[in-house]
């Protein structure tokens, strides 16, 4: 990352080199979930990249317009309405400002909490129906397609039953939260060959995510040497991204994959996401099953519930892994 001085919109913001049109991953995986290879395609996408694009999902498209629309509804609010729906602390609406250990980004956001498989009561954010009700339909096919692609990882690992990894974020009191992040385009830095940091670099803590976003790129993720590339945007497609807590249950078989998020100078970027955690008390450690004859775990053993804690302690571009390393 390099870290240059920027005009005072986005000042505190991390400031990235403008990405270089041949630095494109082309080579993106690509899980058509109506195949009958579609579990041995995902195992090889999560043990190489921890990263792929499904398609032939099953999600409408009209599901996918209507949370879209109804989601640029909300940010074109005045700011004074926005910022009533605030702050995410823990749930709720969020400007610029990511966690509470002083991340920045170029975005604004929502930050909601989901109960089985809508919205929580408890989050009262949106307050409006009509966008609470497309959330509502959007998280309950996403979370269908995150258990599809569970179950084919656990098709594709040997491991019994079907619903081994699924049932940890479909189970009672399984923790699962859905973002909404918009990057407005950031026309201050246009032509000064630098991007504002849309996202900061990280890995997901939880087992799974889920992203979709509209028609406009921004999404990079690195490879294993470390290299930086660009992911070209598909709106009609999701990305799987592998969570650290799915590492640890693979003992690094499948790995965490470090991804971030450039603004865009001229174009807004919406996405959701949608994170499949299990419950605060479920014990993460490699599944026996997945252990070869002699082989040890490489991690202590701990709880999502520790986990979590530990990872909201931390910076986002923290290896939070580390401290749970033998």
């Amino acid at each position: 990352m390099v870290v240059l001085a920027g005009p005072p919109a986005v000042d505190q913001i991390a400031l990235l080199r403008s990405p270089d049109p041949g630095d494109v991953f082309s080579g993106v995986p690509v899980v058509d979930l109506a195949s009958p290879g579609a579990a041995q395609a995902v195992v090889d996408a999560c043990e190489r990249y921890g990263f792929f694009k499904v398609v032939n999902h099953g999600v409408a498209t009209d599901t996918m317009d209507k949370v879209e629309s109804e989601a640029v509804r909300f940010f074109s609010r005045p700011q004074a309405d926005k910022d009533r729906s605030g702050p995410a602390y823990p749930f709720g609406y969020g400007s610029k400002r990511i966690g509470l250990n002083g991340d920045m980004g170029w975005l604004e956001y929502l930050l909601l909490a989901v109960d089985e498989t809508y919205l929580s009561d408890s989050c009262t954010v949106p307050s409006c129906a009509v966008f609470r009700g497309a959330l509502n339909e959007y998280i309950a096919e996403v979370r269908k397609v995150a258990v599809r692609v569970m179950e084919a990882m656990a098709a594709g690992l040997g491991i019994a039953p079907a619903d081994a990894l699924s049932a940890m974020v479909t189970g009672e009191g399984s923790d699962q939260v859905f973002r909404v992040n918009h990057y407005p385009p950031c026309r201050a830095l246009q032509g000064l060959g630098c991007s504002a940091t849309g996202f900061g670099e990280h890995t997901d803590p939880q087992l799974i995510s889920l992203l979709r976003s509209n028609g406009t790129s921004g999404l990079q993720v690195a490879l294993r040497d470390g290299q930086w590339l660009s992911v070209p945007s598909d709106r009609d497609a999701f990305f799987v991204n592998v969570g650290d807590s799915l590492q640890v249950l693979t003992n690094g078989r499948f790995h965490s994959v470090k991804h971030r998020v450039v603004a865009n100078s001229l174009k807004s970027r919406v996405s959701f996401i949608y994170f499949g955690g299990p419950p605060l008390a479920q014990r993460i450690a490699p599944l026996p099953q997945l252990l070869g004859e002699g082989e040890h775990s490489l991690y202590k053993e701990f709880t999502w519930g520790e986990y979590k804690k530990a990872a909201y302690k931390s910076r986002l571009g923290d290896n939070r892994l580390a401290q749970f390393e033998k």
